[in-house]
């Protein structure tokens, strides 16, 4: 399909009747800082705000802004499932009211009917001049918002003071301390069978049922921007939703478009991510088999569509194709045979953003300097500390050391350990909110009374082995006239069936049983018997259920790909055995619920015009309302067929209990 670029017949720059839509803003000579956000989600207001905790003179932001109006919510402009994506993630739904929204008795079309656009964007305050920002934002366009919102920006029939949005037919300077920044901007999502799918969009851009992606004719038009604009004195740096690290398409863009720094988000990390391709690859190869695979993939989608979008292209998109496809060939030679290592290798740096929820990015400059401060809220540990107590507290009342180590009077020969002392000044960042208070609080009386609980046991044994040892020396029989011996508890005292429990299952397991007393053997039989730990699934799942008649040739690789740009969140995929007659089932493991939540709400799927049906999945109890009766799992007949079907499914996909 594809020839170097270095052979096309056409000039560099390409001969479309257009003008760049450039601008330069002198925010300040001397020193300027610029934040750097993501994932806004609607929340405008905020925007100020962030702007001047930063001290910041302009704000970068990349993608999901949240340009949605009233008439965004009109039929069925936005589709169910993304619908409940935005709800799940609004961050103007208060939680109670979110919780509701999204029980699973609510049909979307009751959803549709509660939501208003003030729980899911400020942006008509920002059209109507009720919100107005302060500082200049420069924003790309996320993978979620109305094309036709966009549509009316490009078209000039919005306009907003201080709101501009960078495309691949737009793009600004910024002069800031010493330095001129061109802002190159690329928006929607990489999804590679979409690549030549405008939806409803016009002209490039692409969308449609309130998602937003990015096709080969916006990538070429940028790329075309960039030629027309190119000036050896600028700092370029790509602002793109999707992340370059990611997807190797964006990654061939960066080389195009000779991007000093690129600024990209689409993982919603709690942590952002700073790197360049030489501290994050094996090697120069690694570097190059990442952009392969960006190319291959698009190949693939180019070749099987390339005779119909070459008979309804114009000359004018054809250049832009071209250019797009310049992108796609623009992979470094092998330094084995004599090729020159790409400069972006270790010159190119890349940053990748939280959501806004969560940190950002400061760039400070400075007599031509450009510095970074990340900042992230990052993950919450503070639980391992609580489950830690009481997995000790656990290990010390099962122990059987710690029952033999009991003296008369109640008291044990050795103290529980306490907890380590807290911290003896705390930051104000530091400081755990109620919820952790709580659940410390809970820890320390589910701790105390544990201890209790052991104090009372070990006084009553105390108690007992006195009792027998007065009558071995009175020498009054029990139950049937023959003493016990004083080492043999009364196997039907319950605390002697407490010790006996406990000395027949200790913590550590017995690797030869055989080799354990008599007497504890004698009295395991009415001991009670520890149940075994239940295997816990992976809450974070997604059932998918395919119609036998697509799921013919259904790989892991074909699943992973109907998720599009939530693939990357993916941890997991199971295929169990499968049957030509009935639907094919496939579980989906995600890393964490808000990665499982993104992935609902991608599109919708089908496979072969088929739809998919795609929901989370729930344990036996949850889908039946209460426990069942042990072997009473029945098949989807409900007639008590195909329960071992049923039961061999879930406990391959991890679903038992």
């Amino acid at each position: 399909m594809s020839r170097p670029a270095s052979a096309s017949t056409r000039p560099p720059v390409s001969p479309l009747p257009r003008q760049v839509n450039t601008h330069t803003t002198v925010l300040d000579t001397a020193h300027g800082r610029i934040l750097c956000i993501a994932d806004i989600r609607g929340r405008l207001s905020a925007l100020d705000d962030l702007a001047r905790d930063a001290g910041a003179k302009a704000i970068i932001h990349t993608g999901d802004f949240g340009f949605f109006e009233a008439s965004s919510l009109e039929g069925n402009s936005i589709n169910d499932r993304t619908l409940r994506h935005l709800t799940m993630y609004s961050p103007l739904i208060p939680s109670a009211q979110r919780t509701h929204l999204l029980a699973p008795e609510n049909t979307p079309a009751s959803i549709r009917s509660t939501l208003s656009i003030s729980l899911l964007s400020e942006f008509p305050l920002l059209l109507s001049g009720t919100l107005k920002l302060s500082v200049p934002v420069y924003t790309v366009w996320g993978a979620c918002e109305d094309v036709r919102v966009l549509e009316k920006f490009r078209l000039g029939t919005y306009s907003i003071p201080n709101l501009h949005v960078l495309d691949e037919a737009t793009t600004r300077v910024l002069d800031v301390g010493g330095v001129k920044l061109r802002l190159l901007g690329l928006g929607g999502a990489v999804v590679g069978h979409k690549m030549f799918d405008c939806g409803e969009g016009r002209a490039t851009i692409a969308g449609g049922q309130g998602t937003m992606w990015t096709t080969a004719l916006q990538i070429g038009e940028l790329v075309d921007t960039a030629q027309r604009v190119f000036d050896a004195s600028e700092t370029r740096v790509l602002v793109t939703h999707a992340s370059p690290g990611r997807e190797g398409l964006i990654a061939q863009l960066a080389l195009a478009v000779k991007a000093d720094l690129t600024v990209s988000a689409g993982l919603h990390f709690r942590y952002a991510t700073s790197y360049n391709e030489f501290s994050v690859q094996g090697d120069y190869e690694g570097f190059r088999q990442k952009l392969v695979l960006g190319k291959q993939a698009f190949d693939r989608v180019w070749e099987s569509v390339r005779a119909q979008v070459d008979a309804v292209m114009d000359e004018g998109q054809k250049v832009l194709l071209d250019k797009a496809l310049s992108v796609v060939e623009r992979v470094p030679p092998e330094l084995q045979t004599g090729g020159q290592e790409e400069p972006a290798w270790k010159n190119c740096w890349n940053w990748n953003l939280c959501d806004a929820a969560y940190g950002s990015l400061v760039l400070d400059v400075r007599d031509g300097r450009v510095s970074a401060e990340l900042k992230s809220q990052g993950f919450n540990y503070a639980y391992r500390r609580s489950a830690t107590t009481q997995t000790q507290t656990h290990i010390q009342h099962h122990t059987p050391s710690a029952v033999n180590a009991s003296l008369p009077g109640g008291t044990t020969s050795k103290a529980p350990t306490p907890a380590p002392p807290a911290p003896a000044a705390a930051s104000p960042d530091a400081t755990p909110d109620k919820g952790e208070k709580e659940r410390s609080e809970k820890a320390e009386r589910e701790k105390a009374k544990k201890k209790e609980k052991k104090e009372r046991k070990e006084r009553e044994r105390a108690a007992e082995k006195e009792k027998q040892n007065a009558e071995k020396a009175e020498g009054t029989p029990r139950s049937g006239g023959t003493p016990l011996p004083e080492s043999t508890p009364d196997p039907m005292s319950p605390t002697s069936a407490s010790v006996a429990s406990t000395k027949t299952h200790p913590a550590t397991p017995n690797p030869n049983p055989s080799a354990s007393s008599p007497n504890a053997n004698t009295s395991s039989s009415n001991a009670p018997v520890n149940p075994p730990t239940p295997k816990h699934r992976n809450p974070w799942t997604l059932f998918m259920r395919i119609p036998s008649a697509a799921s013919a040739g259904v790989t892991e690789p074909t699943i992973r790909a109907l998720y599009g740009p939530s693939e990357s969140l993916i941890t997991k995929v199971h295929l169990p055995m499968s049957y030509p007659t009935r639907p094919r089932v496939v579980y989906v493991e995600f890393a964490d619920e808000e990665g499982m939540r993104k992935a609902l709400g991608v599109c919708e799927m089908k496979i072969n015009d088929v739809p998919i049906e795609v929901k989370q999945a729930q344990d036996k109890e949850a889908r039946a309302g209460g426990a069942s009766p042990a072997g009473t799992i029945r098949g989807r007949s409900g007639h008590g067929k195909g329960g071992a079907y049923a039961a061999r499914g879930f406990a391959a996909a991890g679903l038992t209990r």
